[in-house]
């Protein structure tokens, strides 16, 4: 069998299908974002003032806030303990920044409460590179060396690792997005009726991780399709 076939066999549609789903996750965060990112908070907090008040309330006193260019790339980095702000979260006080700004604060009280889940994602960020970067040559060579299942079957493990990671990266997120309501709320920044649409943000932007996880299972269910079938005939 061709290692070509991977550009045209019928098993493609599963790519096909993820590729969908991501972009329809994406699209959809994106929708969700804009439409709540014009709508300003009754109290006029900027996401600025609302991850100082986070951070201090939650006993967080040695993360250093920063801006980050670009829209929605904000982040938080353990590595060096900063909570890195799009100027849209760290300077608007819309519904969808303030969400935003809270979610990674969530990141923040994460890892200074030492949450577990938290800890071995982080434990399998290198292991994660290393598959990510070396699966899919290797299981390119296993290909063109006629299918070899030996050689396949380490890149398929390694195109593994990335799916496990982005599993364990879920619970992560959702408790991070849980963390950023439950803080909103309880200091008082925003409404009942506010906090509806926040939460349809963080629900949104938590459907693209799921959306990631989907697509990437389904490559790794046509590769393991692939390599079986090619050794059956």
């Amino acid at each position: 069998m061709s290692p070509w076939i991977l550009l045209y066999d019928a098993t493609y549609i599963f790519v096909i299908l993820g590729s969908i789903v991501v972009i329809m996750a994406s699209a959809y965060m994106q929708s969700v974002y804009r439409t709540y990112s014009r709508i300003p908070s009754q109290r006029g907090l900027t996401g600025d003032d609302v991850a100082n008040m986070i951070l201090r309330y939650g006993g967080v006193h040695d993360v250093r806030i920063q801006s980050v260019a670009g829209q929605l790339t904000d982040h938080y980095n353990p590595r060096d303990k900063t909570l890195n702000l799009s100027q849209a979260s760290r300077k608007r006080s819309s519904l969808a920044d303030l969400g935003v700004a809270a979610h990674e604060c969530g990141h923040a009280l994460q890892h200074n409460q030492q949450y577990f889940p938290l800890q071995i994602r982080n434990f399998m960020v290198p292991i994660t590179n290393i598959g990510a970067k070396l699966s899919w040559p290797i299981i390119l060579v296993g290909m063109f060396m006629g299918f070899n299942r030996n050689i396949m079957n380490v890149g398929i493990f390694l195109f593994a690792l990335v799916f496990i990671f982005q599993l364990m990266t879920l619970p992560v997120e959702f408790n991070a997005s849980s963390r950023a309501i439950k803080a909103l709320e309880s200091y008082d920044v925003l409404s009942p009726q506010e906090l509806n649409g926040t939460r349809k943000v963080l629900r949104a932007a938590a459907l693209t991780y799921v959306a990631s996880a989907a697509a990437t299972f389904l490559q790794l269910f046509r590769l393991i399709l692939l390599t079986n079938r090619n050794n059956h005939d």
